[in-house]
């Protein structure tokens, strides 16, 4: 809104606009429109407008969350998910992913029918949520698989902590529909020291390899992948 610079950003221009968010009026756009010069080809008159956008800013926002999120679950989908963890990637934040999954989840479906399922799917994608900070990523793949990237946790020590917490949490998941079934978690590990040139599929694989370690256990159980 720089009055000084105005007839500078129009220069060539046939008008220039901003969205800004208004107290009474909720999101709105903004638009300069020259209208005439003088014989030096100074900018004259300029013709300004507002126009409510709110209900056009809400669709887009509906549409951008529709596009981000797992309509199942709420928390953000596989696209999505990626994208963020290929962003910290490449910024070379370095943190730990987990791919966390339900040992015998089709069981589940089998004994209870797919919308017992689908409880047990959304009580986990909850949970896990729940055990993260904001800054975390929490994503679903698909089916009962989820991945978790946590930042700043390089650590053994800090991610036997974050395990333990996790899977307090997971245990504590009470569902009727399934009575006593157990809901057991595996989950494979891989920590990203900041320093590595890797993709998310690159990451995705070792911790792939670690929980393929973790199924080996019965019950609950995490693993870390080591490089040979």
């Amino acid at each position: 809104m720089n009055l000084e610079t105005l007839e500078e950003r129009l220069q060539g221009k046939k008008s220039i606009d901003s969205v800004f968010y208004g107290k009474l009026s909720g999101w709105c756009r903004s638009r300069f429109i020259p209208v005439d010069y003088d014989e030096d080809g100074s900018l004259l008159h300029v013709l300004y407008c507002v126009e409510c956008i709110d209900d056009q800013k809400k669709r887009e926002d509906k549409l951008l969350y529709l596009a981000q999120t797992d309509t199942m679950t709420g928390i953000s989908n596989r696209r999505s998910g990626e994208k963020m963890i290929e962003r910290v990637l490449n910024n070379k934040v370095s943190g730990m992913m987990c791919l966390v999954d339900c040992d015998k989840f089709k069981s589940i479906n089998d004994t209870y029918g797919h919308m017992a399922g689908d409880e047990v799917i959304v009580a986990i994608a909850h949970t896990l949520q729940k055990s993260c900070r904001d800054k975390d990523v929490v994503m679903r793949l698909g089916g009962d698989e989820f991945v978790l990237f946590i930042p700043g946790v390089t650590e053994r020590k800090c991610a036997n902590a974050f395990f333990k917490r996790l899977f307090e949490n997971l245990k504590q998941i009470q569902i009727e529909s399934i009575k006593d079934h157990p809901i057991i978690m595996s989950l494979g590990a891989c920590i990203y020291d900041g320093k590595e040139e890797l993709t998310f599929d690159e990451l995705y694989c070792r911790a792939d390899m670690a929980m393929y370690q973790s199924k080996k256990v019965e019950g609950y159980s995490a693993t870390i992948y080591k490089k040979k």
